[in-house]
């Protein structure tokens, strides 16, 4: 590939396949081009796991190209059925908007909006999934389709192999989505669609049917799924989904994140998550031999880019004062509770388990008997402690669960 787009994707391994890798090459060197990634809006935020498709578009920017972000008000109301055993929640039109203003903040935040050239445009293919008259649709797009290929795709065959249902609602998904790269390329001067390795078989249906119906060439990128040296699921942690919106999970709590990542996923997650130069990180691999120090610098460079510098900055001298200090550091998790609440007293339980710091009372039953939570540094032996006010400094207590949970709990 003579591209530098192209080349600084697969250099930082976000290079899967390509419909075309030569052909698009020597576009992207002519001309600045248009792609586009789709998200569904199933939450009020993305977590962690959407996180390499951004720093594509972040990337596309860097080069001078335009990234198009597709919000997928539309294709929500049916549910992407990829990797799903089973059928979505059904959301409501205001469920979906009030999530897509929420999921907008996180690209305004990574990526510029300063450069009219390359700023991103969003999209919500409600504009035009909604307005389809079905016969017609049937007839124009769906012509298009075989049973017999659709049969073959991923998203479609696991769920028919394990046989769980997928209705028929679902089965339309692929077809949507290939319209969506349609009305893009016709309408936005879209060539190229980026998705993850499992949505390859939809991209190449959206490159099929532009190639179909309007003669012309369309290009398809996908990145590979990252899995763990673990074995986990990115972003998934004893506490759930790791969130980008920091009103679902604070930058402290997301700087530990990457702080605590696995010694064999470091280097790799530097090269997906920070925006350091391919030949500086292989320089700083040859030089630094020390993995803690590495995994600051990932925790640094990722919470920088999704929360400022001034947030990362924060984040990381909290974690020294918190474990190198032993002090009761500013800028931790903080748990609110009402005066009124503490002198009734509060099961050391119902708190744990009403704030998440674990799933369940049991969960949390079995850590205390594991002497794994701490309170002021002290080990917690009851899991009937009943929390006061004699338990409290200032009306701030610290409660720590293993070596590298730490929560503020504060009386308002």
């Amino acid at each position: 590939m003579k591209n530098n787009f192209l080349q600084e994707m697969q250099k930082r391994g976000y290079l899967n396949q390509c419909t075309n890798f030569d052909e698009l090459s020597d576009i992207c060197n002519k001309n600045p081009i248009s792609g586009y990634i789709g998200f569904d809006c199933t939450a009020s935020s993305l977590h962690v796991g959407s996180l390499l498709q951004i720093m594509i578009l972040k990337l596309m920017q860097k080069h001078g190209h335009r990234p198009i972000v597709l919000l997928g008000g539309g294709t929500t109301l049916i549910g992407d059925p990829s990797g799903k055993d089973t059928t979505r929640k059904m959301l409501s039109n205001k469920e979906i908007k009030k999530n897509i203003d929420g999921i907008k903040k996180v690209f305004n935040k990574i990526l510029d909006t300063s450069n009219k050239n390359t700023s991103p445009i969003f999209v919500n293919n409600a504009e035009w999934l909604t307005k389809l008259k079905y016969i017609d649709f049937l007839r124009d797009v769906g012509s298009h389709f075989t049973i017999n290929k659709m049969l073959t795709f991923d998203s479609v065959k696991l769920r028919l192999d394990r046989e769980q249902s997928l209705s028929y609602m679902e089965f339309n998904y692929m077809i949507l989505q290939a319209y969506d790269f349609y009305e893009l390329f016709k309408n936005n001067e879209c060539i190229l669609q980026i998705g993850g390795s499992d949505q390859w078989g939809n991209i190449v249906n959206g490159v099929d049917l532009i190639r179909r119906k309007l003669k012309k060439e369309a290009f398809g990128i996908t990145s590979p799924l990252i899995t763990l040296a673990s074995g986990a699921k990115m972003g998934k942690t004893e506490r759930g989904a790791i969130w980008l919106n920091k009103e679902e999970l604070s930058p402290y709590d997301y700087w530990q994140f990457w702080r605590n990542t696995d010694d064999r996923d470091v280097k790799r997650f530097i090269y997906f998550f920070t925006d350091i130069e391919v030949s500086e990180a292989e320089n700083i691999f040859k030089k630094e031999k020390n993995i803690n120090n590495l995994k600051i610098l990932l925790a640094n460079e990722a919470t920088k880019i999704l929360h400022g510098e001034e947030s990362a900055k924060k984040a990381a001298q909290t974690a020294k004062d918190t474990f190198e200090g032993g002090a009761l550091a500013i800028g931790l998790p903080e748990i609110n509770i009402k005066k009124e609440e503490i002198k009734k007293g509060i099961k050391i339980l119902d708190l744990i388990a009403n704030n998440k710091i674990l799933s369940s009372k049991s969960e949390a039953r079995r850590v205390i008997a594991n002497k794994g939570f701490k309170m002021n540094d002290k080990v917690i032996d009851d899991e009937k402690k009943i929390l006061q006010l004699k338990d409290f400094e200032k009306n701030i207590l610290k409660l720590s669960y293993g070596k590298k949970k730490h929560y503020l709990i504060k009386i308002n």
